[in-house]
């Protein structure tokens, strides 16, 4: 006779039940637990959760344990459309409402979940309190409600949607409902702010570590940006990357720049047509590209779980910011790299961004000085030599134990670090000082590198002792060392329309000898490959797993849903890694749930036992 089990442990052994026969996952990760036991008891909760934490997860497991139908608020129809198919790929049965469907749709729709017939329904917030919605879901007796990218409700956090403030509403239709809300960066300020907006009722607060262990971080100085970012995408060619530009030209250029070198890539910005946004978008879900070279508008709707490197071709105006567009990077919990190349200049850019009024609104001097704030905290993290790793931690208050994280640039031994330059300050102060503090970057650069110039000879600056005084430099280095030193204070920008170079009382002192100028060295070491790196291709057959891939993109192509939906690269390395013959070798891997095993088995294991009777009989692995 079995022994009997306490309601717990029947809900702990149902849930694990739920999230084999769906996802194929034998356990959970932390704190999924706590959030689904707060989903399944009907209490308010706030979750945060690293990107590829798993939240996503916590609020898809309680309604089809308890076997009702929930609501998730969802900002962005692309990313409603691919949770939407991931699940019903997995089984999983799942709707969504958005204006991007046709009538017919709606209704179809609205008649399934009318009739019980899907645990999630996905809408966004402005949908979400329309009366037809209202009745349906007061029809359906809808008692949890979770809102997904909740910080987007705070006006602290950094992606604030006005349209977020009206899920304040929820509480007065709903009042025995439990509201869940959860994200993935949130600062504790923010979080409180999530309460509040959203009137949560003694809720479960459940805060994930925001140190994501499998990221790679490098900051580097700008230089030569295009063969920089060409050397990055070099070490992940045929694998999905983006490239984040600060602006819509600089996205548009990069792109250009990226396929003329014979890379897969393509622009992603606001000012596109949105069925050019789109086709972007689902070209690189389908892997038919493999780069996306994008301003911030390429965000939330990404749900690619294999981006294997993150670029910042420019710096991000705050970590908040940093911090979610990284994250973007192995959502599968496989080892991925992200780069950051940092200019002085980008902060003097965004100076000027945040002191101009956007659409004729009003400058708020507030909320200017605190973006100026977040920019100086994101400043301090691109300059300094600290762990980087323990450096994002300690910003959103989880202080890592200071040591050798072993991935990113400090820890690896990358960073050449600071280096005397006060001789080349003080050459550089001197013509700025013989310009009579009267001209920019560019044409003081000019002067010292001995241009020959229409200005230069106008105003007489070829006849200056400066002038050729760095001829020896590339003029690209001499501007990077003039927003450096701009960066280290010792030399000063206007904020006019056309900003000149000023000197300022630390400017006399490194000219009179009484002060020295510490800049970051330019050149740095080759990036080491990590050991996680290392690790995460041990006795993979790379030819397999390249296979795979071919064969998850004709799959997906089939069916009209993007590769990732299909399988994971995660499975996929386990299925390289192990060469299963049979279908029953294949229970046990991870992110093959009951529904993928009767429905991909056959073909996975014909695919693979064709692969190996053909292929050598040692295993490639990945060098």
């Amino acid at each position: 006779m079995m022994p009997a089990m306490d309601g717990d442990d029947w809900r702990r052994d149902d849930v694990l039940a739920t999230v084999r026969r769906y996802w194929g996952f034998e356990g959970l990760r932390p704190l999924q637990e706590e959030a689904i036991r707060a989903g399944l008891e009907h209490r308010d909760s706030l979750v945060v959760l690293p990107t590829g934490g798993g939240k996503s997860l916590c609020y898809q497991v309680p309604p089809a344990v308890a076997r009702r139908t929930d609501v998730v608020v969802s900002p962005l129809i692309a990313l409603m459309k691919d949770q939407v198919d991931g699940l019903r790929a997995c089984g999983y049965p799942a709707a969504a409402l958005h204006g991007g469907m046709d009538p017919g749709s709606i209704r179809t729709a609205e008649r399934e979940i009318a009739a019980g017939r899907h645990h999630l329904v996905f809408v966004a917030p402005e949908r979400l309190l329309t009366p037809r919605f209202l009745e349906l879901a007061a029809r359906l007796g809808v008692a949890s409600f979770a809102i997904d990218e909740a910080h987007c409700i705070s006006q602290w956090g950094h992606d604030f949607r006005p349209e977020y403030r009206q899920l304040a509403g929820l509480r007065e239709n709903f009042p025995a409902a439990s509201l869940h809300a959860y994200t993935a960066t949130a600062t504790e300020r923010v979080r409180t702010d999530i309460v509040a907006q959203l009137r949560l009722a003694d809720p479960r607060v459940l805060v994930g570590s925001f140190d994501r262990p499998n990221l790679v971080y490098r900051v580097a100085p700008r230089s030569d940006l295009r063969a920089q970012v060409l050397d990055v995408l070099g070490r992940h060619r045929g694998e999905a990357a983006i490239v984040y530009c600060l602006s819509r030209r600089d996205a548009e250029e990069m792109a250009e720049r990226l396929s003329a070198q014979s890379l897969r890539a393509a622009h992603y910005h606001a000012g596109m047509e949105p069925g050019e946004r789109r086709r972007t978008q689902d070209r690189f879900a389908a892997e038919e590209i493999d780069v996306v070279a994008a301003t911030v508008a390429f965000g939330m709707g990404i749900d690619r779980s294999d981006v294997r490197c993150v670029v910042h071709a420019a710096t991000p105006k705050s970590i908040e910011h940093y911090q979610q567009e990284t994250g973007r990077a192995g959502r599968d919990g496989l080892p991925a790299e992200c780069v950051l190349f940092y200019s002085p200049a980008d902060v003097l850019r965004w100076h000027s961004l945040m002191e101009r009024a956007q659409d004729g609104a009003p400058i708020d001097p507030g909320a200017v000085q605190t973006a100026k704030r977040l920019l100086e905290e994101m400043r301090r993290f691109a300059t300094s030599a600290r762990c980087r790793h323990a450096a994002l931690s300690a910003y959103f208050g989880q202080p890592l134990a200071e040591r050798a994280c072993g991935a990113c640039d400090v820890c690896l031994g990358e960073v050449e670090g600071l280096v005397d330059a006060t001789v080349l300050a003080q050459k550089i102060l001197s013509c700025v000082a013989r310009t009579e503090q009267g001209f920019g970057i560019t044409h003081v650069a000019d002067v010292l590198v001995g241009a020959d110039s229409d200005a230069v000879r106008r105003w007489g600056h070829d006849r200056l002792s400066t002038h050729g005084l760095l001829r020896d430099l590339p003029r690209k280095t001499v501007v990077n060392v003039i927003y450096q030193m701009i960066d280290a204070g010792v030399l000063e920008r206007t904020t006019s329309d056309r900003p000149t170079l000023t000197l300022n009382a630390a400017s006399w002192e490194v000219m009179r000898g009484r002060r020295t100028v510490e800049l970051p060295e330019l050149r740095r070491r080759k990036a080491a490959k990590t050991r996680l790196e290392e690790s995460a291709w041990r006795d993979v057959d790379e030819g397999l797993f390249e296979s795979l891939r071919a064969l998850r993109r004709e799959i997906a192509a089939e069916r009209g849903v993007p590769a990732y939906v299909i399988l994971h690269d995660a499975t996929l390395r386990d299925l390289a890694r192990l060469r299963p013959g049979s279908v029953e070798r294949l229970r046990g891997v991870r992110g093959l749930g009951e529904k993928k095993l009767a429905d991909l088995g056959p073909r996975v294991i014909e695919h693979i036992v064709a692969y190996v009777s053909g292929a050598p009989g040692a295993p490639r692995h990945r060098g």
